[in-house]
């Protein structure tokens, strides 16, 4: 089966040719692949629109993020306790300056952990 032509006004009839080092030829390959497109379109766009945008699409990991959720829940209601425990005159304590510690022990424990997840995902573009 013959391939459809394009219409005359898409058609590249000129050639533009040019020397890459190796190195050079793989950036521009890894640059176009992100860019989702060949390298002759991403030099195109790159040379006629002087900026690509390149969306990344996020793939998250669904259980980890609802055990994430499920630990920010938890220790908002613990915080919310304590601050309706102190708003309604509640005397400090050394149990509840212990309960205090420990929620923002975990809040840093989660932080550190979101943080290595992120890392994870962190790339270079």
């Amino acid at each position: 089966m013959p391939r459809k032509k394009k219409p005359e006004k898409n058609r590249y009839k000129n050639i533009v040719c040019m020397k890459v080092t190796d190195i050079e030829l793989e950036i521009l390959n890894q640059h176009a692949a992100t860019a989702g497109l060949s390298r002759s379109e991403y030099l195109r766009k790159l040379f006629l629109e002087k900026e690509i945008h390149v969306h990344y699409e996020v793939v998250a990991d669904m259980k980890i993020l609802r055990e994430l959720l499920g630990e920010y829940g938890k220790i908002g209601s613990n915080l919310n306790q304590i601050a309706r425990y102190f708003n309604t005159g509640g005397e400090r304590s050394l149990a509840m300056e212990e309960e205090i510690r420990h929620c923002i022990s975990e809040l840093f424990k989660l932080r550190k952990e979101v943080l290595k997840l992120a890392g994870e995902v962190d790339g270079d573009p």
